[in-house]
């Protein structure tokens, strides 16, 4: 299949209804960050509109984005739609928390003050948890079954799950050291010191989007061979790689600091 000709597939119920979620949580998101910039809130600390804003934009922008890249991975129709469904939900859940936490005016990670509070920490673990499972799940069927897509577009597509899978486990490294906080009496170390990673968990979770992105532009000009694209992408995707490296080093010298 020629790279210029391979598209997103006509919309099924999934794909519709992870559009559906995804635009509701771009929405989320602009919709703290105007609060937040009209109310002069603060950016910083566990209670700012900052969490939610960011939340629905990072959710929205990856839920498209798994919506999209999925076509270029081999899986069965029904597979597929049960990983669109439960990631749509998974996402949903963990925007939908963190900003009922928000509107409380209580952190939503790491808080165990009250049972509901409790139920709420528990409830991220969980949809992170099931999105770890789909994201490991989606990467190993793009490593292991022939793909529909493009080489280019398959490569960028691999090398971006695998900066996926790399993000979400920044992200349980992050949760497991502020609940170990919490768990030792220090809440208020653990929403201090929770968000240092933030960094390199995301430089690492936008990867899926940027580099097939930059293989669906490659493919724009047609005077190029796929054998050519195939090339400029590895460059790419070891400049990539480069700069989650870099990021890495100034946030391991910045704890050290």
């Amino acid at each position: 299949m020629s790279v210029v000709r391979w598209r997103w597939l006509p919309a099924a119920r999934a794909d519709r209804l992870a559009f559906g979620v995804a635009t509701l949580l771009l929405g989320s998101g602009i919709a703290h960050l105007v609060l937040l910039v009209m109310t002069g809130g603060s950016w910083q600390g566990p209670l700012s509109f900052r969490k939610p804003a960011t939340f629905g934009l990072s959710f929205g922008i990856t839920l498209l984005t798994i919506a999209w890249v999925s076509n270029a991975v081999t899986l069965s129709r029904r597979a597929r739609s049960l990983l669109l469904a439960a990631f749509s939900a998974a996402s949903l859940l963990e925007t939908l928390l963190v900003s009922l936490q928000a509107w409380r005016g209580v952190p939503s990670h790491f808080n165990v003050e009250t049972a509901f509070d409790t139920w709420v920490t528990r409830g991220l673990a969980g949809g992170g948890i099931a999105l770890v499972a789909m994201i490991v799940v989606l990467t190993f069927a793009a490593f292991r079954s022939p793909s529909p897509a493009p080489p280019s577009l398959r490569l960028a597509v691999q090398a971006g799950l695998g900066a996926l899978c790399g993000a979400m486990a920044v992200g349980a490294i992050m949760i497991a050291h502020g609940m170990a906080l919490v768990a030792s009496g220090a809440a208020e170390t653990a929403y201090a010191t929770g968000g240092l990673l933030k960094p390199m968990h995301a430089v690492t979770m936008h990867g899926i989007l940027v580099l097939p992105a930059l293989a669906w532009l490659l493919a724009r000009i047609d005077t190029w061979s796929e054998g050519r694209r195939v090339r400029v992408m590895r460059r790419a995707i070891g400049a990539y790689v480069l700069l989650i490296a870099a990021v890495v080093i100034a946030t391991v010298a910045g704890m050290g600091g």
